[in-house]
């Protein structure tokens, strides 16, 4: 009697939701990987890009703009624990490790390389370990559990975020049919932060800079995104990250004004001030 082989199924799952109506997160098969970096440089003022490389890499799979691993450093007292392999899944060892959750910015099956944009910052963890590495690096990484896979039948898609959303918004654009329509609005310091963008021709990109505020407030991003108005009728998927109190009004826009079943939009906190490593599933 022959097997059935169905370790390839989440690949039909993710051609099915693209070729629907309504945007659904779909799962993958989640491993651990050890990369090592291949080089690293600047995009723009604001990202650090990171590659990696190595036999680790061969064989990721990436299918969603928004997809993300987890990068796994060493406990405070230097040791190196892993997660396990426990079939299509991991197992998490307790107490939890040290990790910093990134997008997935790009992936050449070619090259073997996996780009991770990350945003310097003070006192980051994952940002001060983007500055130091340096060729040949180790780095560990999880993932991705999956991804949000997003219809092409959408009239118009709206994009919004921070510097942090930035790799993720990029990535969405360059895999958006050529033919799409819609709207971007990025938050950056300033002009130095904006990196060029391959967005389909009837996508507006705004950049919106917040100059001498701290990073993570104001209210300028959401001002400007619900200042959008859909023609009446037209299907509008909308997708924002960044500071979770920033974007928080969001949420209540796109329920109240737009409207939107929840499939149709999808608002994540990447990060709140003053919490590190925040995990919006927590709060």
């Amino acid at each position: 009697m022959s097997r059935v082989d169905h370790r390839h199924r989440h690949l039909d799952r993710i051609a099915e939701v693209r070729a629907g109506r309504h945007a659904e997160k779909v799962g993958y098969p989640i491993g651990i990987r050890e990369t090592e970096v291949v080089r690293t440089a600047m995009v723009g003022s604001g990202l650090l890009r990171v590659t990696l490389g190595g036999a680790g890499a061969e064989g990721f799979e990436a299918h969603a703009p928004d997809e993300h691993v987890k990068l796994i450093f060493p406990d405070p007292d230097g040791s190196l624990r892993l997660p396990e392999p426990n079939g299509a899944m991991l197992r998490w060892p307790r107490p939890a490790l040290v990790s910093r959750e990134y997008t997935v910015r790009r992936y050449d099956p070619v090259a073997g390389e996996i780009d991770i944009d990350i945003a310097p910052h003070e006192g980051g963890l994952a940002s001060d370990w983007a500055l130091a590495a340096r060729p040949g690096t180790v780095m560990h990484i999880a993932g991705p559990p999956g991804g949000l896979i997003v219809p092409h039948a959408y009239d118009h898609y709206l994009l919004a975020g921070d510097i942090t959303a930035l790799p993720a918004i990029a990535r969405r654009l360059e895999e958006l049919p050529r033919a799409a329509k819609g709207w971007a609005f990025v938050e950056v310091a300033d002009a130095a932060e904006e990196i060029e963008l391959s967005a389909p021709e009837g996508v507006r990109v705004h950049w919106l800079h917040r100059g001498g505020l701290p990073a993570g407030t104001g209210d300028a991003l959401a001002g400007a995104v619900m200042s959008v108005t859909v023609p009446e009728g037209e299907r509008v998927y909308v997708w924002a990250a960044g500071e979770a109190g920033q974007i928080k009004p969001l949420r209540r826009w796109v329920r109240d004004e737009l409207c939107l079943d929840r499939a149709d939009s999808d608002i994540t906190g990447y990060w709140k001030r003053g919490v590190a490593d925040f995990d919006e599933d927590e709060h």
